[in-house]
This record gives structure tokens, C-alpha cells and sequence, in this order.
């Protein structure tokens, strides 16, 4: 059997590079790419959530720089990347600030929002609505990229801000005593057809009425019974204006009246049961629709959430995020939660249907136990 080949003072220095070299890349590099990977802070990085900006930082050693965790550059290597507590952390390893996100800054999403609340206080200040080419201009961004954080921001555009500031107007001058005349034009309209052809949208009834406080509006209502309890069903000329549900219907009754407190309420007549027998069969049967006309009373974001929810079909169920979204307000979930809430005509504006983002049950006005009935009744209609 041939002897082994004798081991040269060449081949021996070789061994020993190749042996360090393993010893590097296996027991070196890898413990620390795998802790900057098991780091939930990294998971954070590659989804550039900005809700991380301010709460941590991160240097990549390959660039020289360091950067927020919502920057839009390439994901680094994770070889190659530290993690930092603080900014001064960051600073002190050398590197420059990265040039795209700015992290010694404020954040993108608090640069938009200043920019968006000066752009609000310059659409308050003027007497008539700015152009959105005039906006923009005055807080230094291009028309489309200043639209599309106003709308992020607000869940409005600048028009529809500007519209609802107007009606916010004629509604305080007319609670102050103010002609109908003078709040119109003290909210910068300039013609009184242009108001009046959206007046009772805006104001949920005439302008005349609104300033009586709703004195000698009609509300036709009547009580009934459901599965789930009492529902009162409440209308005005324009359409079913509230539909309440609830255990106690002289409850029911005090919060139509707290609703409409200068209206003239009647009682129902057989007609008007027909219809509220037509409400309490949308309760029984979610999938048969609800082909009434609806008076809904709302902000116009209010308005927009409640015609998304009116889109969600029978058996479904959606975020409040993706309602957000479905707006094109992605920034806008909280008001989205205040709009569900502000629903007065429980079942045909289906609050019922959002759900948190992992699918749990959120609050809902007339009650948990009945918002879980109403899913599980339509889930199992839709089998």
C-alpha cells in the first residue's frame, strides 16, 4: 500500500487559509446574519413599515450609510447591516445619512401631514376655494404627488375638504342667527343656486328647516320585532333615515328624538308597517336586499365609507383597512372606524361586515352579539 504523500511546509500554509476560510463564512458570518434575521426589528426594515421610523435605525456597512426602517432602497444583505436604538448609534458608526429617506429628519409621513395642514389652513383662510394647482404650489410639491398626500392624509380631496369647510360654515352662521342669505355667501359661495343645488345633501334638509332646527320636518317611524330584538324604523320624505336595533324599544324611541329633537314625529300607519316589515325581512334574510330609498345624513367621507360598505356582498367580510384602501385613503382607518360608528341604518349600511385586520370581531353600535348573529346568519345563507 503506497505510503500517504508527505506534507510540504506549501502545503501545510494551504490547509491552514483553506481551514480559516471555512471557519469565517460558517462560524463567523452566519451567527450574524441569523441574529439580524431572527430580529422582529428586521422584519420591520424589508416591510418598510413607517410606523417603525423614530423607534429604531439601521447602517448597512457595503453603502457607508444609515437609514429609517420605511426606506424605499433595495433590501441589504443582513451580513451587512446593524441595528440601532438611536440616531446618535447610527451617527456614531461613521456612515453618512442615507439621501432618500433622510433619517436624522422628520419622517416622510410628518412632512405630509405639516404640509397637509398648512394646505387645510390656506383653504380656510380664503374666501373662495383655491385651485389644487394653487395649493401646491404654495406648499412647494407637484400638483399630483400634494393630491395624493391630502387625500392619504385627510381620506378627502382638497375639493371635497374645501366643500365640507364651506358647509361646516353655513351650518355654524345659521346656528348663530345668520340669514340663510349671509351664510351662504359667508361661506364663500358665490351664487345661491350653486349651494342650494346641494343644500339638502349638505345639511340632511332645507336650509330654512336647519335653522329652525329641523322645525316641522317630518319623520314618519314605527317599532317592531326581529330575531335579534326591537327595531325601530324611522323615514323622512327623502328615504329611510334610521334604522336602530336594540333590546328596550322606548329606548329605541329616546334616541330617534335625540336625533331629530325639533321634528314632528308620527306614528306609523299600515303603509309604513309594510315597509318596515320590508327592513325586518333584510334582518331575517340579508341576501333578499333592501330595495328602499335611503336618506343617508353624513361628512362626505362618511358618505364614501358608507357606499364601500353598501358594496360589500352578503356573506363577506372586510378590514377596516381595506375599506381605507378601497377609498383610496389607505392612512384613513380610524376615520373609517368613526364613519362605521356614526351608521344610523343598521343592516342596509352593512357595519357589520368589518372585522379587524386578523379577522376578530370589533365593536359594533347595537351590540357584539348581535353583529356575531348577523355574520354567522349570512355565512351560513351563503353556503
Amino acid at each position: 500500500m503506497p505510503a500517504p504523500p508527505k506534507m510540504t511546509p506549501i502545503n501545510l500554509v494551504r490547509k491552514r487559509v483553506s481551514m480559516i476560510s471555512v471557519m469565517t463564512s460558517e462560524d463567523v458570518r452566519k451567527p450574524a446574519e441569523f441574529g439580524i434575521v431572527n430580529d422582529p426589528r428586521w422584519t420591520r426594515v424589508l416591510a418598510r413599515d413607517r410606523t417603525a421610523d423614530g423607534l429604531f435605525w439601521y447602517s448597512v456597512a457595503t453603502t457607508g450609510i444609515y437609514c429609517r426602517p420605511s426606506c424605499a432602497s433595495r433590501a441589504a444583505n443582513p451580513i451587512n447591516v446593524q441595528l440601532h436604538d438611536t440616531l446618535a448609534d447610527a451617527k456614531a458608526t461613521g456612515f453618512r445619512p442615507c439621501k432618500r429617506c433622510h433619517p436624522d429628519g422628520p419622517s416622510i409621513d410628518a412632512e405630509n401631514a405639516a404640509i397637509v395642514a398648512r394646505a387645510c389652513r390656506l383653504i380656510e383662510g380664503r374666501e373662495e376655494e383655491p385651485s389644487l394647482n394653487a395649493l401646491a404650489k404654495a406648499v412647494g410639491r407637484s400638483a399630483s404627488y400634494f393630491h395624493r398626500s391630502f387625500k392619504a392624509v385627510t381620506g378627502l380631496t382638497p375639493k371635497d375638504y374645501a366643500a365640507a369647510h364651506r358647509a361646516r360654515k353655513v351650518r355654524e352662521g345659521l346656528i348663530s342667527g345668520s340669514s340663510v342669505t349671509e351664510a351662504i355667501y359667508d361661506a364663500g359661495y358665490n351664487s345661491s343656486g350653486r349651494f342650494y343645488e346641494k343644500s339638502t345633501d349638505m345639511l340632511g334638509m332645507t336650509p330654512t328647516q336647519f335653522k329652525k332646527g329641523g322645525t316641522n320636518e317630518e319623520i314618519r317611524f314605527a317599532l317592531g320585532q326581529t330575531s335579534l330584538g326591537a327595531i325601530l324604523v324611522a323615514s323622512s320624505k327623502k328615504g329611510v333615515a334610521s334604522i336602530l336595533l336594540g333590546n328596550d324599544p322606548d329606548a329605541l324611541l329616546r334616541q330617534l328624538q335625540d336625533r331629530f329633537p325639533r321634528a314632528r314625529l308620527v306614528g306609523a300607519d299600515e303603509d309604513y308597517e309594510a315597509l318596515v316589515a320590508q327592513v325586518v325581512g333584510l334582518v331575517e334574510l340579508p341576501q333578499i336586499g333592501l330595495d328602499l330609498p335611503l336618506d343617508v345624513r353624513g361628512t362626505a367621507f362618511q358618505r364614501r365609507v358608507w357606499q364601500a360598505l353598501r358594496e360589500v356582498p352578503v356573506g363577506q367580510t372586510v378590514s377596516y383597512m381595506e375599506i381605507a384602501l378601497r377609498i383610496g385613503s389607505p392612512k384613513a382607518v380610524r376615520a373609517v372606524a368613526g364613519a362605521c360608528a356614526a351608521n344610523n341604518l343598521a343592516v342596509a349600511i352593512p357595519c357589520h361586515r368589518v372585522v379587524r385586520n386578523d379577522g376578530a370581531l370589533s365593536g359594533y353600535a347595537w351590540g357584539i352579539e348581535r353583529k356575531k348573529a348577523l355574520l354567522d346568519r349570512e355565512a351560513a345563507r351563503t353556503r
